[in-house]
């Protein structure tokens, strides 16, 4: 039997517990009591969408071959899809332009940058939309290229990140002049530029499978507002999963408050209490 509209049945202690173990076993991601009804919400909304009105018979249905497997991947969608804008950390991005602009000065291959835990596209299109600025206004770099892979384990927040099409709101932290140069207005949305889109591609990743990735060399590995919902020993796990796939001399960007007492023997942390970033030596 369906849940009514607007009704939802209490999460109990029991049944949040179990609910709580197997996200966290399958994709990390720790949800504490804080988080109860947002979970409980969640839950709730995509049970009445399916037609249970039982949170442990729901659980058993997701738990069941494959059908469960592909009904479990439309729940994380609704878990993990998270809201974002572009440039959303005008720090980091000033740092990120800077190391590229170094780098370029050493080397004329092609920029290789990472958005972990991509969301809906819009901090990867802010890396391109960098490199490509930098490059355009870097005469003697006009032959140099450069690719940018976002990765996210929501399906959903993928299919949004490859349409391109933003609204308003998310663009609110770029400078107009960038807005024109970058987007063209499609009705209520604004569209990227074909020629940013092109140099990015979105995959599917779980950060408990980062092992399997097969990226590697990165200039810039940029892992912001993911690692705050998994637990402190899991986050230093991906973060020196993460430091060991960069280039020499390549430039990691957390999120403040991200990592406490962490340290890597070839990683140096950039000075500054605005960011938290580190270059790996080279």
């Amino acid at each position: 039997m369906a849940l009514p509209v607007n009704q939802a049945p209490e999460l109990s202690d029991a049944a949040f517990a179990t609910w709580q173990d197997i996200i966290e076993e399958r994709i990390g991601l720790q949800l504490p009591e804080q988080r109860r009804s947002f979970l409980k919400t969640c839950l709730s909304i995509r049970m009445r969408e399916v037609g249970f009105d039982d949170y442990l018979a729901y659980y058993n249905h997701i738990c069941d071959g494959d059908t469960g497997l592909i009904e479990w991947n439309r729940l994380m969608d609704r878990l993990t899809v998270q809201e974002t804008r572009f440039f959303r950390d005008p720090v980091a991005f000033s740092l990120v332009k800077d190391h590229l602009q170094n780098r370029l000065k050493l080397s004329s291959a092609p920029l290789s940058l990472w958005s972990v835990g991509c969301s809906s596209g819009e901090e990867a299109y802010s890396l391109g939309i960098t490199a490509q600025e930098l490059l355009s206004s870097t005469p003697e770099a006009n032959a140099t290229r450069y690719g940018v892979t976002g990765t996210d384990i929501s399906r959903e927040a993928l299919s949004l990140a490859n349409a391109g099409s933003y609204s308003p709101r998310r663009l609110e932290s770029i400078d107009s002049s960038l807005t024109g140069r970058y987007f063209t207005q499609q009705g209520h949305k604004y569209q990227i530029v074909q020629s940013v889109k092109d140099r990015t591609c979105f995959v599917r990743l779980n950060l408990l499978q980062l092992a399997g990735s097969p990226l590697k060399n990165l200039d810039v590995i940029y892992c912001q507002n993911v690692l705050i919902y998994f637990r402190k020993w899991r986050r230093k796990d991906i973060v020196t999963e993460l430091a060991d796939r960069l280039a020499p001399g390549g430039l990691l960007v957390l999120g403040l408050g991200d990592m406490v007492d962490w340290s890597h023997p070839e990683l140096t942390r950039v000075p500054g209490e605005h960011v938290l970033a580190y270059f790996k030596r080279k």
